[in-house]
């Protein structure tokens, strides 16, 4: 079956965004050449590495399982479940996105481990996305008005404009979450629109404590990635001031929120072309700093992958 037009070129985009991001970091490495002995002779440079590796390892369950609990918050108005239930869905989703572009395999992991109203919980697991990329967002903007003042070479009327955007789409967060149930009762009325009512309907049924609660539990979750994140470069010995490094991690992690990925591999090229582009300025050397991004997602990533792959094997048997 062939792809309609439109799918052909949102197709075509992911691809050529892909490999620009692969060609750039080919690019980054023929300029500093990727000597893996000057990996080892960093790493030899550390203080007990051990305890960067072990408190970065202990963060990742509590990582994921705080986006368990918001998944959780999330599900109530649509089926009751238990914490452990719902970090099995989660856990199912990564591994799925893992081989599906990641916001379909994800949604498909967390959906087929529910009995019933599987509809409902597409449009809950759309919120719950949707949240984390606003939180990503929020900081984003924040972490690039900083990075402005510390590259002033960047401070171009493009950066410029760039801090606007970002500021807007950020209070235009605030403006969608004021006006969620009017925007669900107008699409409920649009001929063509209707017909997919169940799976947003979902949306204007919080209350404003539980967008209130699933919001701080996002802010959470991010923060722990980007102590995850700095645990990551300083175990292998990047040692740059504290809010460089947050502002730094704070946009690489908007760029691999808001780039599209077919899946988590591709994932993975995002945050190392992306964090090459953020770092360069400071004069961290590439190949320290894509072994500090492929460990993060080694421990953040490939681990819960590998764990989620249990629960993907339980669905194909019982569904």
């Amino acid at each position: 079956m062939s792809l309609k037009p439109g799918k052909k070129i949102i197709l075509w985009g992911k691809i050529a965004v892909f490999v620009g991001l692969i060609a750039y970091i080919g690019y980054v490495l023929r300029q500093q050449q990727f000597d893996w002995t000057t990996v080892r002779t960093q790493l030899q440079t550390v203080d007990h590495p051990e305890r960067w590796a072990i408190t970065l390892l202990v963060l990742t369950p509590i990582n994921w399982g705080l986006e368990a609990l918001k998944w959780q918050i999330l599900l109530q108005r649509v089926q009751k479940t238990s914490f452990w239930d719902a970090y099995r869905g989660v856990l199912a989703g990564v591994s799925l996105g893992f081989a599906l572009p990641a916001q379909l395999g994800d949604t498909a992991g967390r959906v087929l481990s529910l009995r019933t109203n599987r509809a409902e919980a597409v449009g809950a697991s759309l919120v719950s996305g949707g949240m984390q990329f606003y939180v990503a967002l929020v900081f984003g903007a924040v972490a690039w008005a900083h990075h402005l003042t510390v590259v002033p070479e960047r401070a171009t009327p493009t950066g410029q404009w760039l801090l606007v955007l970002f500021t807007i789409l950020s209070l235009g967060g605030v403006g969608f979450g004021l006006v969620r149930r009017r925007l669900v009762r107008w699409l409920e009325k649009r001929p063509g629109l209707n017909q997919f009512s169940e799976y947003w309907n979902v949306a204007g049924l919080y209350s404003d404590k539980e967008i209130g609660l699933a919001l701080s539990v996002a802010g959470l979750r991010y923060v722990i990635f980007l102590i995850q994140f700095y645990l990551a470069m300083r175990l292998v010995g990047i040692t740059l001031p504290l809010d460089i490094s947050a502002s730094g991690i704070g946009l690489v992690f908007l760029a691999k929120t808001i780039t599209p990925a077919f899946n988590l591999l591709s994932d993975l090229g995002v945050r190392e072309a992306a964090s090459l582009w953020v770092f360069a300025p400071f004069g961290v050397q590439a190949p320290i700093l894509i072994t500090a991004t492929l460990t993060l997602w080694i421990a953040n990533v490939l681990t819960p992958v590998l764990v989620g792959l249990i629960w993907v094997w339980k669905l194909k048997i019982s569904q």
